[in-house]
């Protein structure tokens, strides 16, 4: 797993983005708390028999880095992890917690799984997200990823956002 990243700046002041074990604490408290706001924003499709494909589902034993930020004060803001999926590295698990939003937090994020996966050799990485997700389609185009088809295990679920970012 690439080492810590760095420090970067938001809004509520430094952000320091830390590689982590998958199972770190703070890792599973940040993907918990995504899954209860995606499971509400998503009641709807989820409980669609067989719309949520099993590729979606990341098992610990694909992921090359999993990335925490924390505050200046340590308290943790956000969590993304890599996985090798398909010959790829794709974005997993991008979370910020909502009372740091629209600050910085992502775009560090962003950037330690870029930094990440260039050690890793990586020449691009690719991300699925939701029709329900605008704010992070505006934030990952803003960032220069640009749309790709959607691309599998994505294509059974309606209005999937697929990206690309060339490294």
């Amino acid at each position: 797993m690439p080492d810590p990243v760095g420090t970067f700046a938001a809004r509520s002041g430094l952000i320091t983005v830390t590689a982590v074990e998958w199972d770190d604490d703070a890792a599973v408290a940040l993907r918990q708390a995504m899954t209860e706001e995606m499971d509400a924003r998503y009641a709807d499709l989820i409980a669609v028999p067989g719309l949520v494909p099993e590729g979606m589902h990341v098992t610990p034993d694909t992921v090359v880095y999993t990335g925490v930020a924390r505050s200046a004060l340590g308290v943790p803001v956000g969590h993304v992890a890599l996985r090798a999926f398909g010959g790829e590295l794709e974005l997993k698990r991008m979370f910020v917690v909502p009372a740091e939003r629209g600050g910085g937090v992502a775009q560090a994020l962003l950037a330690a799984a870029e930094d990440a996966a260039r050690a890793l050799g990586a020449s691009r990485i690719v991300l699925q997200t939701g029709p329900r997700q605008p704010d992070a389609v505006r934030m990952y185009l803003r960032e220069g990823y640009t749309p790709v088809p959607v691309f599998p295990p994505y294509e059974g679920l309606p209005g999937s956002h697929c990206f690309e970012k060339p490294l």
